[in-house]
C-alpha cells in the first residue's frame, strides 16, 4: 500500500400585495457571510442556535430519501448487499467555507451518489476548528439520492498541533453526561445531518482515557446518530494503527456502528479483521478498508483482490479518503467529470461493461448502483449543483457561474450505458444550453443501429393519474428519439415527435398502468443520420391541480454593500405550507434576474444588483417537487452608500 497520509485539511486562512418589508443596505465592510460551522471541545458548549447568527443558514432540511437496489441492475460482477462505500470529503478549508454555495463553478459537485453509502464531511485543522458540521447544501444533496452525511471530529497527531487537553476536553463527563456529546447531538439534529466520524489520532492519552472514550463513543450512539470510529487510538490509549480490527481496537468498534480501517491493511489482516467482527456478533460490513486516493485517484495501487475476492463474498467494505482528487486534479469541469467517471465507472465509462486489464476497474465493477428515485413526483432536470448560467423553465435568468449543491437534482443512475450495435450515440451532461438549472442532458452522434441510452433506475408505483413528461429539443433534423419506459418486464415505447428546434414539452398518459410500477427510464435514439439533442427535464408525476402556497413574511436580516453596484443579503421568511423542494429568489424587473436558492427558510444572497440610492423588488418563490411555482412574496431593498 501506498505510504499513509495524515488526516489533515489545511485551513485558509411579507405580504404578496399592499406595502412591501424594506431593509437599507449597511455601511460597507459589515459581513453578511454565513459560513458552516466549526468548533473545538470547549468552544462548542457555548453555541447556541439561538444567539449564532449563521446557525438558521446552516439547515438541511431534505429528507434521507429510500434507496432500491435496481429490477436490472448494470453489472452482473457487482454484489448487492455486502460491501457498503464510505467517501470522506473535503469540500473547503475548515474556515471561511460559504454556507450555501457560492459565485463559482468550480466547485467538487459529487453526483456518484449511486456508488456511495455514506459520505463523511473532511476537515479540520488544530488552529481553527477540530468539530465540523457539514455544509447544509452537502447534506440536501446526499440526502436527496439517499445517502447519509457525517460530520467530522479530528483530534490531530502532536506534530500538527494536537493537544491531548483538547482529547480531554471532549470526552469530559458531567455526572452520568457528556456535555459535548449532548452538544454534538443538538448540532446534527439542528444541521440535519446523520451522525459523527471520530478521529483520534492525538498522542498522550492512558488507560483512563481509553474508557471515558468508549463510554463517549456509546452515549452518543444512544442518541440515535451513526457514530464511525477510525482506528488510530489503542487500548492503552496510545496511537498506534492497527490497519485491522484487533484486540488492541476492539473497545472503540463495539459501541460504534462502524470502523475505518487505516491505510495499511492487508489481505490477511482483512480475513481476520472479518473474522472478529463475526465472532463480536458483528457484520464484516461493519468496517471500511481505507484507501487513500488522495495524492493519485485511479492510479493508486489498491489490494482489491483482498477487498473484493473474485468468485467469494466481499471482504469487508471500502473507506475512501479523498476522492475529490478527481476535481482537485482536473483541468476544467469537463475533464473533471471525465476523471470522476473513470473513478466511479471505470475506464470504459460505461457501468455494465466493466471489463479491462486497468487495475482500476471503477467502483461499478465491484458494488451495485442503488436508487433513490422510488416515489412520485420524480422530476429531473439534470441540474448537477454547479454552472456557467442559470435557466427557469428554458429563459436563461442568470449569466452568472454558480455553485450550490442543494439545488442538484437526482442525475441517471447510469453514466454511461447506451446498447447497440455499430457507432453509437455519446451523452453528456451540458453547461452551455440548460433547461432549469444549469445542465442538460446532451445525446449526439450518428448511430448505425437503435441505440438505447438507460437512464434511470425507478421503483416507482404508478396511479391512474400518473404521467410521463419530457422536455427536450433538437437540431433542424428529425429528432428520432423514443422513451421507453418499462414495468418488470414489459416496455412501452413513446415516440418524442419530429423537429423542435424550442424546447418542446410531450407528456403521455400511464393510467393504462395504474398500479404497475415503473421500473427503468431509457431513451431510444433511432439510426438514420446525425442526431444532437438536448434533454431539458425527465419527469414522472401526478400532475398537481394547485401551486405550491408562497412563503410568507420575507425580510432581509442584513444587506451589505460589496462594492459600488452590488449588495449583498441576508434573507429570510416562513415556509410555504407542505412539501416544497426549493425556494428561488429572484430581482425583479424588466428582466427577471435568478439571484440562487435554497431548501432552506433562509439564505445569502451574494451578489445583487443595486447601486447607491436604487431600490430593488426581491421575490421569493415556493417551488414543488414537480417544479410548480407559487406566487412570489417580495420585500424592497435600497442600496444606500
Amino acid at each position: 500500500m501506498a505510504t499513509r497520509r495524515q488526516f489533515l485539511v489545511l485551513s485558509s486562512t411579507a405580504a404578496l400585495t399592499g406595502l412591501l418589508p424594506e431593509a437599507p443596505a449597511s455601511a460597507v465592510g459589515e459581513v453578511a457571510q454565513p459560513h458552516a460551522s466549526y468548533w473545538h471541545p470547549a468552544t462548542i458548549l457555548d453555541w447556541d442556535p439561538a444567539t449564532d447568527r449563521d446557525a438558521r443558514y446552516n439547515r438541511s432540511s431534505v429528507p434521507l430519501a429510500r434507496r432500491v437496489v435496481p429490477a436490472r441492475p448494470a453489472n452482473a460482477h457487482a454484489h448487492t448487499g455486502e460491501a457498503r462505500v464510505q467517501a470522506l470529503v473535503a469540500y473547503a478549508p475548515t474556515s471561511n467555507n460559504p454556507a450555501q454555495g457560492a459565485l463559482d463553478m468550480n466547485y467538487y459537485a459529487t453526483n456518484y451518489w449511486q456508488y456511495i453509502d455514506e459520505l463523511v464531511f473532511w476537515g479540520g485543522s488544530a488552529s481553527e476548528g477540530l468539530i465540523l458540521a457539514p455544509n447544509p447544501t452537502v447534506t440536501d444533496a446526499a440526502h436527496r439520492n439517499g445517502v447519509r452525511v457525517i460530520g467530522n471530529v479530528f483530534l490531530p497527531p502532536t506534530a500538527y498541533g494536537g493537544r491531548i487537553e483538547w482529547v480531554r476536553d471532549l470526552v469530559r463527563r458531567d455526572g452520568d453526561r457528556f456535555p459535548v456529546a449532548d452538544k454534538m447531538v443538538q448540532v446534527a439534529r439542528h444541521h440535519g445531518f446523520d451522525g459523527w466520524f471520530l478521529n483520534q489520532e492525538t498522542a498522550g492519552g492512558d488507560a483512563r482515557l481509553t474508557t471515558d472514550m468508549r463510554d463517549f463513543i456509546a452515549y452518543l450512539r444512544r442518541s440515535g446518530l451513526r457514530i464511525i470510529w477510525y482506528d488510530a487510538m489503542t487500548d492503552s490509549g496510545s496511537v498506534s494503527w492497527q490497519n485491522a480490527l484487533t484486540a488492541r481496537n476492539q473497545m472503540f468498534f463495539t459501541p460504534s456502528d462502524e470502523m475505518f480501517l487505516n491505510f495499511w491493511w492487508s489481505a490477511q489482516g482483512l480475513q481476520s479483521s472479518a473474522a472478529l467482527a463475526r465472532q463480536l456478533g458483528r457484520s464484516p460490513y461493519d468496517l471500511a478498508s481505507g484507501v487513500d486516493v488522495e495524492a493519485n485517484g485511479y492510479n493508486t495501487g489498491v489490494g482489491w483482490s483482498a477487498l473484493f475476492p473474485e468468485g467469494r463474498p466481499h471482504t469487508t467494505s471500502l473507506g475512501f479518503y479523498r476522492p475529490e482528487w478527481t476535481f482537485k486534479s482536473a483541468s476544467g469541469p469537463a475533464d473533471f467529470y471525465a476523471r470522476d467517471n473513470r473513478f466511479w465507472v471505470g475506464p470504459n465509462g460505461d457501468p455494465a461493461d466493466t471489463t479491462t486489464t486497468a487495475a482500476w476497474k471503477g467502483i461499478a465493477h465491484y458494488v451495485t448502483e442503488l436508487t433513490p428515485v422510488t416515489t412520485l413526483p420524480f422530476v429531473t432536470n439534470f441540474n448537477t449543483g454547479h454552472g456557467r448560467k442559470f435557466a427557469v423553465g428554458g429563459t436563461v435568468r442568470s449569466t452568472q457561474q454558480w455553485n450550490n449543491l442543494a439545488l442538484q437534482d437526482v442525475l441517471p443512475t447510469w453514466r454511461w450505458s447506451v446498447t447497440g450495435t455499430g457507432t453509437k450515440v455519446v451523452p453528456s451532461l451540458d453547461w452551455d444550453d440548460p433547461y432549469d438549472g444549469g445542465t442538460a442532458l446532451k445525446i449526439t452522434g450518428t448511430p448505425r443501429s437503435a441505440n438505447d441510452v438507460r437512464l434511470f433506475a425507478t421503483a416507482l408505483p404508478l396511479t391512474g393519474s400518473s404521467q410521463f413528461e419530457i422536455v427536450h429539443r433538437t437540431g433542424t433534423g428529425p429528432s428520432r428519439l423514443q422513451a421507453v419506459l418499462r414495468f418488470g418486464t414489459t416496455e412501452e415505447v413513446l415516440d418524442l415527435g419530429g423537429v423542435s428546434g424550442a424546447w418542446r414539452r410531450s407528456a403521455f398518459p400511464l393510467g393504462e398502468h395504474a398500479g404497475a410500477t415503473l421500473t427503468e427510464i431509457t431513451l431510444r435514439v433511432l439510426p438514420g443520420g446525425p442526431v444532437t439533442a438536448l434533454i431539458g427535464r425527465i419527469g414522472v408525476l401526478n400532475p398537481a391541480m394547485t401551486p405550491p402556497a408562497a412563503p410568507a413574511d420575507p425580510r432581509a436580516e442584513l444587506v451589505s454593500r460589496t462594492d459600488a453596484t452590488t449588495v449583498s443579503a441576508r434573507l429570510t421568511w416562513t415556509r410555504s405550507p407542505g412539501q416544497v423542494r426549493q425556494y428561488r429568489v429572484y430581482k425583479a424587473g424588466t428582466e427577471r434576474v435568478f439571484l440562487g436558492g435554497t431548501t432552506n427558510d433562509a439564505y445569502f444572497v451574494p451578489a445583487i444588483p443595486l447601486a447607491a440610492g436604487e431600490t430593488a423588488r426581491i421575490e421569493v418563490e415556493a417551488v414543488s417537487e414537480a417544479f410548480d411555482v407559487s406566487a412570489p412574496a417580495s420585500l424592497t431593498i435600497t442600496g444606500t452608500p
